[in-house]
């Protein structure tokens, strides 16, 4: 995979109908959102594609932001939103030990359950995480991915509920992570852009954002 992939910024349009519909249904988002990429990736093509996404809203727009090794944003549907896209070399460039940063991301903070010794060979129910579970597995995941955190601000997000007769009736609780850190390891740290961190990536999570800490 090209290791300098680019992000596009998707600045939604509200009137469409199928930026409405993939606002209700996680699994419409992901499909939608997997055009933009290459065909013929073989049996993991978001994986191949190292794609990642996240939804970004406030009170008057939602942008939609989209990292992989290419995109063509042309290939979304016709009126779906107006994008800008940019390479990330100059991030991966910039990445250096002792390097202050701000991040946000929006993850899937979540846990096997333990089955009795009786019980192996079985694996137990995903677990989601929250309150002070969820801040630690986030430092947990942060630290492993050249991260040392300085502040961590959480905030609650609608779950994303994917629909279809093909998909398990479940939902994914996401929580958004931003603040500050410094980095430990580059190496690690590019990894975990390239790759995201955590589950549910298909459904709008792991994609992590960094940029210089500026001074207050």
């Amino acid at each position: 995979m090209n290791d300098h992939p680019v992000i596009a910024r998707i600045h939604l349009n509200p009137h469409s109908r199928d930026v409405q519909r993939d606002l209700r249904d996680a699994t419409q988002m992901h499909r939608t959102v997997m055009r933009t990429v290459p065909d013929g990736l073989g049996d993991s093509p978001r994986r191949q594609a190292g794609l990642l996404y996240r939804l970004e809203e406030s009170d008057t727009s939602t942008t939609l932001l989209v990292q992989a090794a290419r995109l063509d944003p042309a290939r979304l549907p016709v009126g779906y939103g107006a994008a800008e896209v940019k390479s990330l070399a100059p991030m991966f460039s910039a990445l250096r030990k002792g390097l202050a940063v701000r991040y946000r991301i929006v993850v899937n903070p979540a846990k096997r359950e333990r089955l009795p010794l009786e019980t192996k060979n079985k694996h137990g129910k995903i677990i989601a995480l929250s309150g002070a579970d969820a801040d630690q597995w986030w430092l947990r995941r942060a630290a492993d991915a050249g991260l040392q955190l300085h502040v961590l601000t959480p905030t609650n997000l609608e779950p994303a509920r994917p629909r279809g007769t093909q998909t398990p009736s479940i939902r994914h609780s996401l929580l958004r992570y931003d603040g500050t850190a410094t980095v430990t390891d580059p190496t690690a740290l590019t990894e975990a852009v390239l790759t995201g961190i955590g589950r549910a990536k298909p459904y709008g999570a792991g994609l992590l954002s960094l940029a210089p800490a500026t001074a207050a």
